[in-house]
């Protein structure tokens, strides 16, 4: 070794000693490297992951998180003092938390609503920091609503979340005669009928279960419903007024009211009557007849599909997820109104279903938080649908 060399090695030594003579003592964790002459390095300590008890999931937010035009998370935001923001690698918008352990999430702004929401969510899941083991999930957000069913500013608890993605599309002036639209499922061979092939893309499961459709937790969600159907949403003379154009449709005349339904997301933004129809056979199709369409969105099947995903590699359970949706608007327009006209008129309907989804899904926050040691090891459910919350 020539002295140059002799000189860096000796160098590198010392450096190493002096390293380690900065270092607490009394740091956990060290670990000697066998056979090696230089002082150990201690090891950080490993933390556990922290246990989150309830997240509330809202989908977008024109602008800041509060004190501003509201969007789905503002409520949640300002009303439960999420004042604590935690950054998370892959989502775009910080996890937001109280002093009482609630987190909360909003995936983007309005324009960038499907900015990879379900990515996003996988991303939360997997994030080391949170142990999402026995988490809480509401899913919340406006809707269309059917007007067959609910009145705007109305909240519905789903028991199933029915995907209107995958599937088959002719135009319907191309359908074959007696269609009554061009949709139908991928391995069927019309509309409103299952796959023949079981294992076909939009069948079944390596699991067994119907890929176009997750039921939720009907004990938990029945628990959920039971507590809020009797909550008041406020109501107002613009919604009344735009309620009576509803002549025939005695559920949209209404004043809004808490009700137990399904979900349908889809990314396509579809509206008017025809499409409507094809949304409650849909529904109706994929839940073997047991559940009725009443609002319609663009995430809760990328949100669920995502969930499925933890749930599969065992970071989350399903059986503790809620998902809530309200009504800023109908899914057609009411008699003697063009399609055109109606489509995505909102009005007074968003920021009715802003306030009823705050409205209706914190008083199911806030009792499984004060309630924490019980629910933690006992998912709450109800003693049947409608039954009692125990």
């Amino acid at each position: 070794m020539s002295t140059i060399q002799s000189i860096a090695v000796r160098g590198r030594w010392r450096l190493a000693a002096a390293l380690a003579a900065l270092a607490v003592p009394s740091l956990p964790g060290a670990v000697p490297v066998a056979g090696a002459a230089e002082p150990a390095v201690p090891a950080l300590p490993r933390l556990a992951p922290i246990p989150v008890k309830v997240v509330v999931v809202a989908n977008f937010e024109p602008g800041a998180d509060t004190g501003d035009a509201p969007g789905e998370f503002q409520l949640w935001a300002e009303r439960e003092h999420m004042d604590e923001q935690i950054a998370v690698r892959g989502v775009l918008h910080p996890l937001l938390r109280n002093k009482d352990g609630l987190y909360g999430i909003v995936w983007g702004s309005a324009g960038s609503l499907m900015s990879g929401v379900g990515e996003q969510l996988t991303a939360l899941t997997l994030d080391p920091r949170f142990d999402f083991s026995k988490t809480y999930w509401l899913f919340t957000g406006i809707s269309g609503v059917d007007p067959e069913v609910a009145s705007v500013g109305s909240a519905a608890w789903s028991r199933w979340v029915v995907s209107g993605d995958t599937l088959r599309e002719f135009d319907d002036r191309a359908a074959p005669g007696g269609w009554p639209y061009g949709l139908f499922a991928i391995g069927a061979k019309a509309p409103n009928q299952l796959p023949d092939n079981p294992d076909s893309f939009a069948g079944m499961t390596d699991a067994g279960a119907l890929s176009m459709v997750a039921p939720l937790n009907r004990g938990l969600e029945g628990w959920a419903f039971a507590m809020t159907r009797n909550v008041v949403i406020p109501d107002n003379p613009d919604l009344a007024k735009a309620r009576a154009a509803w002549k025939g449709y005695p559920n949209a005349q209404k004043p809004p009211f808490v009700l137990e339904g399904e979900t349908l997301g889809s990314v396509r933004y579809w509206h008017g009557p025809e499409r409507t129809q094809w949304a409650r056979d849909w529904v109706k199709l994929w839940t073997g007849g047991k559940g009725r369409f009443v609002m319609t969105n663009m995430e809760s099947q990328s949100m669920q599909g995502a969930m499925l995903n933890a749930a599969a590699q065992g970071r989350v359970d399903l059986n503790r997820v809620l998902v809530l949706r309200t009504a800023s608007n109908p899914s057609m327009p009411p008699p003697g109104v063009d399609a055109l006209a109606s489509v995505g008129d909102e009005g007074p309907g968003q920021m009715a279903a802003y306030e009823a989804n705050y409205r209706v899904g914190a008083p199911v926050v806030h009792a499984l938080l004060a309630h924490w040691e019980q629910y933690k090891d006992t998912i709450p459910a109800s003693a049947g649908p409608g039954g009692a919350a125990k």
